[in-house]
């Protein structure tokens, strides 16, 4: 059997459950304040008048859902050279892209679409802000014929594929990543945004305990004794110990459920990557859309041989505001070797380091003012809030400035800009060392700019803007930076590469 495309098809019969689950997941969340209202007043006699509504609610979601099934098509249209789909309950909508505009396709796979065996597909296009298409329940043969189609259309001989075919031809596994890598990745990766969230749940679960003390009307002063005194049970060497284990337990969980089973498939000058626990997604990595390349290491990631690379592609300007790497695609405890292949199918060649160009001693004041400004507002915020007696932060504020001083230091000493004729690379980070790679002709825009009060010191800025995302030099001298803007101007302009 031939599967032709330009001739409408339907998502596999089993997305019916998809569709009512997720319509029915779209109700609850609507309701829930309703129904829990509901749930706490009922009366007994009223049991079967809610049973039957919550019946006739759930045959009214199966109806809906089977009607987003019968109603959701999707076609290639040669003759326009658009995908287009077609879908709706009882507003009917259609929906085209243009197969040159089309970015990225990625094949996922939630715990539900894993139970029933199905997938789904999302369409992305430059410069949106979401998922121009999504379709919910698709087998995956089905879905990988269709995302070759839609990636290579108009690249390649057109032919029909059967049954018997390949679906993913001339490709092997380039980069498979062990359990154990993946246990290394966890035990040296993320420590201060998970830190960062610890923090921030005590202090709320600190401040819900003084809610329940006033509540019942407990005397605050004993619990504080009682709190005081148990403080000083513990020395700050287990609380440490205490704070790194589980530090290193939520990292671990979290590195295993994202990035569980990862393999990277080279297909032709392509990279496919699975991966995923309970969420299963299949990404095609394709180097002329990779606007900015980079791989981090830190020391103990150093003496255990592994180092994290990641790659941003084109998104839209809100989700650049937002910060969110929806865009970024991450290859956790690959190896030099490995990062120097990547680097080639992406690049075209492994990045030189060309001219350096560092930052003034000013960035080192500019970032300890800032941290400082930080701790005063904190503790400002703590003593108003009376959370805790004062004289208990002490021994914090001094681990806060000898750590914050260290970081400081090695952030301006890894601080630098790196240019020559085919990469501007920028190395950046106080404990993760960071490199991000540019190619000059996927520069977009280029922003450099110097505060008055910077002029006799010949102090300035300088930000790159891609469409993933902006790269940026602080603290530079001002002479060299308009010298770069104007090269990399004039690379822009007389460059014959696209820039995606």
């Amino acid at each position: 059997m031939r599967l032709d495309f330009t001739t409408p098809q339907r998502q596999s019969v089993t997305g019916i459950i998809v569709m009512f689950a997720d319509t029915f997941q779209g109700v609850v969340r609507a309701m829930w304040v309703p129904l829990l209202l509901i749930l706490f007043k009922l009366k007994q006699d009223q049991y079967l008048v809610v049973g039957l509504g919550f019946l006739g609610l759930v045959v009214l979601t199966l109806v809906i859902g089977y009607l987003k099934y019968r109603n959701f098509t999707f076609y290639l249209d040669e003759e326009k050279q658009e995908f287009v789909l077609r879908k709706g309950v009882i507003n009917k909508s259609r929906i085209s892209i243009q197969l040159s505009k089309i970015q990225q396709v990625d094949i996922n796979q939630s715990i539900i679409q894993k139970i029933i065996g199905v997938y789904s597909l999302d369409i992305d296009t430059a410069g949106t802000d979401k998922k121009e298409i999504s379709i919910r329940a698709i087998d995956q043969r089905l879905a990988l014929l269709l995302k070759e189609k839609l990636l290579d259309y108009g690249n390649k001989e057109e032919e029909a594929l059967d049954d018997n075919q390949e679906v993913i031809k001339e490709s092997k596994t380039f980069l498979k990543i062990s359990y154990n890598t993946l246990f290394k990745v966890g035990i040296t990766s993320n420590y201060g945004r998970t830190i960062a969230l610890l923090v921030t749940f005590v202090i709320t679960l600190y401040q819900s305990f003084k809610d329940a003390i006033n509540a019942f009307e407990i005397d605050e002063k004993e619990v504080d004794t009682v709190f005081e005194r148990g403080a000083g049970f513990f020395s700050a060497g287990i609380l440490i110990f205490g704070l790194l284990v589980l530090v290193l337990l939520i990292n671990i969980v979290r590195i295993f459920i994202k990035h569980f089973d990862f393999v990277m498939i080279k297909q032709k000058q392509s990279l496919v990557i699975t991966s995923g626990l309970f969420a299963k997604k299949n990404t095609l990595l394709n180097p002329d859309k990779v606007q900015i390349t980079s791989y981090s290491q830190n020391y103990f990631q150093k003496k255990f041989r592994i180092l994290d690379m990641n790659m941003k592609q084109a998104s839209s300007d809100e989700v650049k505001e937002q910060k969110k790497k929806s865009n970024a695609i991450e290859i956790p405890g690959c190896n030099t070797e490995e990062r120097d292949e990547i680097l080639r199918i992406i690049l075209g060649k492994i990045p030189q380091k060309g001219n350096q160009y560092r930052s003034n001693f000013r960035y080192l004041i500019f970032r300890t003012f800032s941290a400082v400004a930080f701790l005063a507002v904190i503790l400002t915020l703590l003593h108003y809030a009376e959370i805790g007696n004062m004289g208990l932060y002490i021994p914090l504020v001094f681990v806060y400035l000898c750590l914050i001083s260290s970081l400081i230091y090695f952030g301006y000493r890894n601080h630098a800009l790196y240019v020559n004729q085919d990469f501007i690379i920028k190395r950046h980070g106080a404990w993760d060392v960071e490199h991000e790679i540019i190619e000059p002709h996927k520069i977009q825009a280029i922003t450099a700019k110097q505060y008055f009060w910077h002029k006799s010191a010949d102090v300035g800025h300088l930000i790159l803007h891609t469409a993933a995302g902006d790269v940026d030099f602080r603290f530079g001298d001002f002479t060299h930076i308009k010298q770069l803007v104007n090269y990399w101007l004039y690379q822009v302009e007389t460059s014959e590469k696209n820039w995606m």
